[in-house]
């Protein structure tokens, strides 16, 4: 009889102590929750409740029919065929980088982890002006292409679709590479070995064992570089010399120019559902992925 009382009270005091270790964690979580609702679920609501407003200051869906005026189909268009180009750049770069970093000798792979996060930590400005310097038509690139005999005269490097594809792909490779590393490292050298000893090839043991499992790095890092993309406005600016107008470029136009918070909040609404629909499709295809396995 006094054991079972013992449990009984024992009981009580697990379920007491349960209940205040969950009010301390709710507790704890508190100021992270108002600092997300401050800082991102009431702007975002904002955004969609300006978006609803048009130049008069009505109610009114004018400022998303006018999302389909071809100037603001050609921006999409110019947006996400700029991410997608840089998003494949970075994959073709990035993978290779990474993959020497795990498989190279060790102070080369350092020096490479040095080279990533000096570009890393140098201000966003300070590299595409730098890169502005180097493809400018008397830059360092095209004296060197012309001294090697390559070309008689300078190219358009710069504003133009080509300087804002380099330059933004040296801005995002670390954004690419980081999270190829950090899946690779994970990645356990057994499973190759085991491979290689079924008689599999090297590019036959990368193809089917090292790069399926590199895949959720992949698909991470192109995913971060495509949505941050999608709304970079820096370089595009600089090296585009407005002759790449991304959608960040059609927001600036017409809130500084035209004072227009609507039309600008409408776009913002669509890039945000577009990265939303982004993030979707990656996680069903990390889902259907999984499923196969």
């Amino acid at each position: 009889m006094s054991s079972a009382i013992s449990d009984a009270l024992n009981a009580r005091d697990l379920l007491k102590a349960q209940r205040r270790e969950r009010w301390y964690l709710f507790g704890s979580g508190v100021p992270a929750l108002l600092l997300v609702l401050l800082t991102f679920v009431l702007p975002i609501g904002w955004l969609f409740w300006l978006s609803l407003f048009n130049a008069d200051g009505h109610l009114s869906v004018e400022n998303y029919t006018r999302l389909l005026e071809p100037i603001y189909v050609l921006t999409f268009i110019q947006t996400f065929k700029t991410a997608i180009i840089v998003t494949v750049a970075c994959v073709l770069i990035g993978y290779p980088y990474a993959y020497f970093m795990i498989k190279g000798p060790r102070w080369m792979a350092n020096l490479a982890m040095a080279f990533l996060m000096v570009s890393l930590w140098t201000s966003l400005l300070v590299r595409t002006y730098a890169w502005l310097i180097i493809l400018q038509r008397r830059g360092i690139a095209n004296q060197l292409l012309m001294s090697l005999g390559i070309t008689d005269a300078p190219l358009a490097l710069v504003y133009n679709l080509t300087g804002t594809v380099i330059g933004m792909v040296h801005i995002m490779l670390p954004f690419m590479i980081l999270p190829l590393f950090a899946a690779m490292k994970s990645i356990d050298p057994i499973y190759t070995q085991a491979a290689a000893a079924f008689g599999a090839s090297p590019s036959r043991a990368f193809r089917d064992v090292f790069l399926p499992l590199s895949g959720p790095g992949l698909a991470a890092g192109a995913t971060l570089v495509f949505v941050i993309t999608l709304g970079f406005y820096v370089t595009p600016a600089l090296l585009g010399g407005g002759r790449v107008q991304m959608i960040s470029m059609r927001i600036e136009s017409d809130v500084s120019m035209y004072a227009n918070w609507g039309a600008a909040s409408s776009l913002g609404v669509v890039l945000l559902l577009a990265t939303l629909l982004m993030l979707f499709i990656v996680k069903k295809s990390a889902g259907l992925g999984r499923r196969s396995e």
